[in-house]
């Protein structure tokens, strides 16, 4: 697995504190075999301030259930967050509000859901494409991929979580068209003959140096200790009501109890209490169960890409950190 992109140099010498933290990190990934799976833990301070991250989702689930606390995780260690959705949802399910809706009524309400998000992981925005829901086989790829350079290169992104554009057993083409249009945007936004045109826009060249693909069967390069924000995990997945497996199926599921004069003391005396413990029960289970797996309480799963061959490797970043001196 390459190595993962260390904090700008001048970090380091205005945040002694933020620059042992990352070193201690670049230095454990250095000693991570080929074939082994790195298992990233929390970090201390915020040793990643001053990045940027860019979370990708085809639909306004597939963060919250894929990838919410590993966002959480990297927001609280000091990145800037954003979020972006390609399709608008409309042909979504309503499962959490117990009856399908109509496909204006799905728009509406996954557009909400995918929005509450920023405030619950600690985003600073989002960002919706627009496009239709299990149609985006037919959406020209460069224009997808332009549409994301520009992104890119707007908030200067250094990292990106998405689907894996390599992934078995994927069968939603909204997935895999948005992942394959993202692995090729990270890597022509850094390049300075890609469209001229943003750049008379006054943007410049930005190329992401590493990241996080999650999947239905990912190939596991990494796993993220999420134990920390997992509430966060649960809150992103009880807003998700539209359309995730989530939502108020808790507070559904204690009605109909009651309804048999029955109830499951998980799911306590009032909705927000049983919304939230059948989410950590049983919608986060994988999390939990491959959290006990590399021993943590909850973790999330990545086939994990560092930073390219023309980066500076850790090894050269961590000498620099150890023996650069200021000019006379």
């Amino acid at each position: 697995m390459e190595k993962r992109a260390s904090f700008n140099r001048r970090q380091f010498f205005t945040s002694l504190m933020a620059g042992a933290a990352l070193s201690q990190i670049v230095r454990a990934q250095a000693q991570q075999a080929p074939g082994e799976i790195f298992l990233e833990r929390p970090a201390a301070g915020i040793p990643h301030k001053g990045k940027v991250l860019l979370a990708l989702q085809a639909h306004s689930d597939d963060i919250p259930l894929s990838a919410a606390g590993t966002v959480a995780k990297l927001v609280q260690e000091g990145y800037s967050g954003y979020l972006v959705r390609a399709t608008n949802d409309d042909m979504g399910d309503a499962p959490g509000l117990g009856t399908p809706g109509t496909i204006g009524e799905n728009v509406l309400r996954n557009e909400r859901d995918s929005a509450a998000l920023v405030g619950i992981l600690g985003l600073k925005g989002n960002f919706d494409l627009n496009y239709n829901n299990h149609y985006m086989a037919g959406v020209p790829l460069n224009e997808l991929m332009c549409r994301i350079i520009f992104l890119i290169r707007l908030l200067k992104v250094d990292t990106v979580v998405c689907w894996d554009p390599w992934a078995h057993d994927e069968e939603n083409p909204d997935h895999y068209m948005l992942a394959r249009a993202v692995e090729a945007a990270c890597w022509i936004a850094g390049r300075k003959h890609d469209f001229p045109e943003q750049f008379a826009a006054g943007l410049k060249p930005q190329t992401v140096q590493e990241k996080y693909y999650y999947a239905r069967r990912p190939e596991i390069t990494r796993v993220v200790d999420i134990s920390g924000v997992i509430d966060k995990k649960v809150e992103a997945n009880r807003a998700n009501v539209a359309k995730g497996p989530a939502g108020t199926n808790g507070s559904r599921l204690r009605a109909e109890l009651a309804k048999q004069n029955l109830r499951l003391p998980l799911l306590g005396d009032d909705d927000t209490t049983a919304d939230r413990n059948y989410i950590k029960e049983f919608v986060l289970a994988r999390n939990r169960e491959l959290g006990r797996k590399y021993g943590v309480g909850y973790a999330e799963a990545f086939h994990y890409i560092g930073p390219g061959p023309g980066a500076r490797s850790s090894r050269v970043e961590e000498y620099i950190k150890q023996n650069a001196v200021p000019l006379k």
